[in-house]
């Protein structure tokens, strides 16, 4: 035989310890693969040793066997152990590299704010969902039917003329009021309704300090069988309590061509009453409109103008300075 068994394992013995010594003195992950490669690998020096044991007598191959077996646990540990501290000195080089000096100075960004108006919405409609409501919203861009003719005021009537918008070629408009979100919610949905509905609206407005063509809205609106006027009053006295504070309120008897009895609604601010919002009984003809029975379901409706809230809230003298992008002006809120 060319290979005895006690020549076969000084090779196995003498390769063990060349393993060791050569895996010991890699400087590289990369050296370390070609060494495992070369050692353990199919075409490997330790598999090239160990398919000559079919030279041996079955009695031998076993005590060789296990030699090999041995040998390759040893390698293998090494590579293990080597790889574990290569990739150890590879962080530790890579965090002193990357080592962040904590006395140079921050890179400042500055953080957003909250428009004022935003904020208005956000907090009202707060308020509302907590009571029950739901958020209803709709196209800025409407039908005459459904701003006007919906809301119980026909192409005669009066009250348009306070509500002068902005035509457009087709027959549409720029809506006046978000109550026509109402409109398309009550055509599609059955009592009990409890939505709020905010958003922008458009009138033909001569713009000054409390006046702009372009402004919002948010207006609420429940429908349910034995509602009343009293209903009305709780539910604005409580919104307004959590917007302002406990401060006297008073409805004063006004007009609304989609609900009857109307009010305004006063707050007193500072000494003096403001007007704040608006509010009636849904008129029984809009209830008709969308196929509710005036018989079997009553309800009531409210609405104000968000940058009216705005301005008395934060003390604001001029409605302009909520659209003019002034940073100066914003970065108080």
């Amino acid at each position: 035989m060319t290979n005895q068994p006690s020549n076969l394992e000084a090779q196995l013995l003498a390769l063990r310890i060349e393993g060791e010594k050569a895996i010991f003195s890699a400087d590289s992950l990369e050296r370390l693969e070609e060494l495992r490669v070369g050692y353990l690998g199919k075409k490997g020096e330790l598999s090239t040793l160990l398919r000559s044991m079919g030279q041996l007598s079955a009695e031998e191959r076993p005590s060789i066997g296990a030699i090999g077996n041995t040998v390759k646990e040893t390698l293998q540990t090494s590579l293990d152990k080597q790889r574990a501290s290569l990739e150890a000195a590879q962080i530790h080089a890579q965090l002193e590299a990357e080592t962040l000096d904590v006395t140079m100075p921050g890179i400042y960004s500055p953080q957003g704010r909250i428009h004022p108006l935003n904020g208005i919405i956000d907090q009202a409609l707060d308020i509302f969902v907590g009571m029950g409501y739901t958020v209803a919203q709709g196209p800025e861009m409407e039908t005459d039917y459904y701003n006007f003719e919906a809301l119980n005021t026909p192409p005669d009537h009066p009250a348009r003329d306070m509500q002068d918008t902005f035509y457009l070629p087709d027959g549409n408009l720029l809506r006046t009021q978000t109550s026509c979100v109402q409109i398309r919610y009550m055509e599609a949905e059955e009592p009990p309704i409890r939505i709020v509905a905010p958003g922008r609206v458009y009138r033909k407005d001569d713009v000054d300090a409390t006046h702009s063509a372009v402004f919002h809205q948010i207006e609420l609106l429940a429908i349910d069988e034995g509602l009343t006027f009293t209903d009305l009053k709780g539910t604005i006295k409580l919104f307004l309590e959590a917007m302002f504070g406990e401060l006297p309120i008073r409805f004063r008897a006004s007009y609304f061509p989609f609900t009857e009895p109307s009010a305004e609604v006063d707050l007193q601010w500072n000494g003096r009453w403001l007007e704040v919002m608006g509010c009636g009984m849904v008129d029984p003809n809009v209830l008709k409109a969308v196929g509710y029975d005036p018989e079997v379901y009553t309800g009531f409706a409210a609405g104000f103008g968000v940058e009216r809230f705005a301005m008395v809230l934060h003390q604001m003298d001029d409605i302009r300075r909520l659209y003019n992008s002034d940073l100066r002006f914003l970065r108080q809120f």
